[in-house]
Formats: structure tokens, sequence, C-alpha cells
């Protein structure tokens, strides 16, 4: 292969992606459907995370790394610049759609009401108590919150690689602690010692379980009391083995998470090489596969596993960004 300078290189007679596992079932029907349509081979889809995928995605061009990184939250500013680093520019960034992040137990366990900040209290490796950030001392959700089960705080989740993981925080651990004016404040002063605090989970009530969401929904319906934190589309699979708990007093479903009415609702995202199109073998064609009406659209395949479309003005949108492949600017955070 050439150097990653080169304008061209040995290709691949297939497409690579790697990423998000939210975005692996999105990724893996799309591709299934191109290589019916086509006759090409049915594009390598990986799942590793979202931070796996594009730290491989940035690690240069070629056909030793991926074509696609599949994306459960927008690329980082530090993730641009490494993918610069090793000669990945102009990358085309294309949002899918959106997703639900869902707290979810077995359908037969208790009813679970959370607001963020019972999130954040249960969840967080350092919580406020008198105004002052202490190590986590709760055990139980009932003492965290009024009306919350009294079992043992017991939560499986995606690993720091995971989109998922890195949404959550945001959404869910961020958004609680700010319902403290202490953090609040913290934030506005000084959002780097904000994360540092806030942000990182407890070791003794959440649990790392790999990339596989399947893997997590199978542990609820083993485990009781345990609580699984994955994204929408797991839940709307597995409806007759578990159920999604409401927070901040509303229930996920593909209506609150497309309305941005449900607190942790996110986008989806590829992000593609423009430098690998026309070299890669059947890399725009796959690309326009995933951005049609079939696929992301309203009605499309996508939406029957569990992908909430973008309203139809963004997905025309989406559908012209496909076809112009205008390199997206550097992310400011």
């Amino acid at each position: 292969m050439l150097a990653t300078s080169a304008p061209a290189f040995a290709a691949r007679d297939y497409v690579w992606a790697a990423g998000s596992s939210t975005v692996f079932p999105f990724a893996t029907r799309v591709a299934e459907n191109f290589a019916r349509k086509t006759g090409n081979k049915a594009p390598k889809v990986e799942s590793l995370g979202t931070g796996g995928g594009i730290k491989l995605f940035c690690s240069g061009v070629g056909d030793a790394f991926p074509d696609i990184a599949n994306a459960s939250r927008p690329m980082k500013k530090s993730e641009f610049d490494a993918c610069a680093a090793k000669g990945v520019k102009d990358i085309v960034q294309i949002k899918i759609g959106f997703d639900g992040i869902v707290v979810a137990v077995d359908k037969d366990g208790a009813d679970y009401a959370f607001k963020t900040e019972h999130l954040y209290l249960g969840l967080a490796a350092n919580v406020l108590r008198g105004g002052k950030f202490v190590k986590n001392p709760y055990t139980t959700w009932d003492e965290i919150g009024t009306g919350l089960p009294g079992n043992r705080i017991n939560v499986y989740g995606p690993p720091p690689t995971s989109g998922t993981r890195d949404a959550f925080i945001e959404l869910a651990i961020e958004a609680g602690a700010r319902k403290f004016p202490t953090a609040d404040e913290l934030r506005s002063n000084n959002e780097k010692k904000f994360k540092e605090m806030v942000d990182p989970l407890r070791k003794d009530g959440w649990v790392d379980a790999g990339e596989n969401d399947n893997a997590i929904v199978g542990t609820l319906t083993k485990t009781p009391g345990a609580v699984g934190v994955f994204g929408w589309s797991f839940l709307e699979e597995n409806g007759d083995k578990i159920k999604g708990a409401s927070v901040n007093g509303v229930r996920p479903s593909a209506g609150t998470i497309a309305d941005g009415s449900y607190p942790l609702a996110r986008s989806l995202f590829i992000y593609v090489k423009k430098s690998h199109i026309g070299v890669t073998k059947g890399l725009q064609e796959y690309l326009n596969e995933f951005v049609s009406d079939a696929a992301t659209g309203r009605g499309g395949y996508l939406q029957s596993r569990g992908l909430i479309p973008l309203p139809a003005g963004q997905h025309a949108g989406q559908q012209a960004a496909a076809a112009k492949l205008a390199p997206m600017a550097r992310p400011t955070s």
C-alpha cells in the first residue's frame, strides 16, 4: 500500500465500516440491502463502540483502515485533530436519524420513574451532599428518591469506548448534576473541573457490560432488580422481555425521541472518508443506500429496526450532503 499522503491506494473490493454498537444493526441492514441490490460484496460492519471506531477510522488512509466510522454522538475536536495528524482529511458527516438512550428493567420488575438527578446521585462516583462532593454513599434506589424501588443500585451499561455511554453521561449524569446549584455554578466557572467531578461513574454500582447491547438485555432477564442502559432500538426489539423507565416524567417512545421531549434523545451519524470515494468499490453506492428514502426516510426499513427518522427537510439535506460530499468543519468541542 502506498503512503498515506498518496492520492490512491490498493483498494479493497468491499466497504468497511466500524464503530457504534447502536448504529451497528442499522449499518448491517443497509449492507444487506446494498449487497442484494448491487451484487457487490456485503460491507464489513464492526461493532467497536463509537470511540473505538473513530480511533481506527482516524488511524490512516488506505485499504488497511475503515471507510466509514459509525457514531452515536458527534465527532470530538480531539478526534478530528487525530484524524488530521494521520492524513485523514475531508471527512463527510452524515446524520442518519435519532435514537434514545433507555434505562430499562425486566418486564416483570419494579417500575421506575427516574429524574435525571436520581441517575446522577445513583451512578456518579462523586455526588453532592451538603454542598460538597463526596464518594457516592448510596446503595439502594429508595435512598435517593421518594417512590423509587428499594432495589440495590446495580446498573449494566456500555464501556468507556461507547458513544452511548458518552451521551448518557452528558444527557443524564451531567444534566442531573446541574439540577444542583453548586454543580451548575462549577460548570459555568470551570467546565473541565465540573466534568472531572461529575463524569466518572461509580465502580460499585455501574457494571461495564461490553459493546453488545443484546447481552445487557439478556442480563436484565436473569438478574432480578438489575437496570440496563442501552439504545432505544434494543428496547423496541425486546419489548416482550423488558420495559423502559420514564425520565423526568417522559417515557421513551418513537414520538418522544423524535420531538425531543424525552430527555435522553440523541442524533446518530456516519463519517465517511471522501478520499475513499471512487477508490473503495461500492462506497458511494452504500452511502446512497444509507440516505435513501427506502432506508432512513419516514417509513423506511430502518424505522422498523428502531431508527427514529429525521424530519423530511433534514433527511433531504443529508441526501444532498451525501451527493455533494462537502467536508465537515472542525468541531468546536
